[in-house]
């Protein structure tokens, strides 16, 4: 019985996690954050799932106080068993090498902070937000701050949206001090450039959107994105390693969530055809010259930007057509189990 008990016990271990194993996971998580608070603190992290301030997201700094405060509790007034819970419940959603890039990205406030000694620059900077009751039908959460949005909606008891996310590091280098050399969204970067300098110049002329990069990527921080116009290198105009180099690309976006999460959003992308990604570049080609890229589908968008302060400084988002906060996915359950209970 023993023996049986434990090949049980590694078995859980090794088969993947599903969508609505996450979601169990983030309500249990989230109960705990919640359960530890003051009331004072209660009525600053939740708010009602259908509160049109669960899609007002930004990736900018923002002020402590004031109209233009992010919603939700700060980690600067969280005790510090608090900011243990807090961060146990952004683990849920986050793949391992998701939630080290993200304490890496909060981190580099100090950086910011020793070379500019300006008061928006605060590692607890960071908010987090919880959307209606955790383990209810439908519920979500947030985590935001300077150079992160994680927004994650539950319903019926699985995650189904894990959108927007937008990670970004600045510097993309530390070029100084102790962390000197350290390149937090390096794959981002080197996977993209990797594929970009292996194209023929025929593929060029359909890859290459524009010569010079963009500022910023184009869809900035608005609550609703459709595809982007402009062309692009369709899949199948890659060859066999040109392709695998795409999907490792691909990989670096999805990975960065929970495997039950990232394996529904790739069941999506290749429901929808690999034939219709296509892979799009603007700028130049070597390190630290500014560059831009995109890769699109029928479902997603995946855009990069590296073209501020010497091409040292990174944004990066994935966003879902259909998915992002929920919101279409919402509205299909709700008609889905309004038809049922007539």
């Amino acid at each position: 019985m023993k023996f049986t008990l434990t090949l049980l016990a590694i078995a859980a271990m090794v088969l993947p996690a599903s969508a609505h194993d996450v979601a169990t996971s983030m309500a249990d998580a989230a109960s705990d954050f919640l359960s530890n608070l003051t009331e004072e603190q209660k009525a600053k992290a939740t708010y009602k799932l259908e509160d049109p301030a669960r899609k007002n997201w930004h990736f900018i700094p923002k002020p402590f106080e004031g109209e233009e405060k992010r919603i939700g509790l700060p980690l600067k007034e969280m005790r510090p068993d608090q900011k243990h819970l807090a961060y146990a419940l952004l683990s849920t959603g986050l793949s391992h090498k998701g939630f080290t890039t993200a304490l890496q990205i909060m981190s580099l406030e100090q950086v910011l902070w020793e070379l500019e000694q300006a008061p928006k620059r605060d590692t607890s900077m960071y908010y987090l937000t919880i959307f209606g009751t955790p383990g209810e039908k439908n519920w979500g959460w947030k985590v935001e701050g300077h150079h992160i949005s994680m927004n994650f909606t539950i319903a019926d008891g699985d995650v189904i949206a894990g959108t927007p996310v937008f990670f970004a590091s600045n510097p993309a280098e530390v070029l100084e001090g102790p962390r000197k050399g350290l390149r937090v969204l390096a794959a981002e970067e080197d996977v993209a450039r990797s594929l970009a300098k292996s194209l023929t110049d025929e593929q060029k002329a359909e890859a290459v959107i524009m010569d010079k990069a963009p500022r910023d990527i184009l869809t900035s921080a608005e609550q609703k994105v459709n595809p982007l116009e402009g062309g692009g290198l369709a899949y199948g105009k890659l060859d066999e390693s040109q392709k695998t180099q795409l999907h490792q690309l691909i990989d670096v976006y999805i990975r960065r969530l929970r495997e039950g999460v990232a394996n529904d959003e790739w069941k999506q992308i290749k429901a929808a055809g690999l034939d219709k990604v296509v892979f799009a570049w603007a700028g130049g080609y070597e390190k630290n010259e500014p560059h831009y890229y995109r890769v699109q589908g029928p479902t997603f968008l995946l855009e990069y930007a590296n073209t501020q302060n010497g091409a040292n400084h990174v944004h990066a988002v994935w966003r879902d057509f259909d998915g992002d906060f929920g919101e279409d996915l919402l509205r299909k359950h709700y008609a889905e189990y309004h038809r049922e209970e007539r």
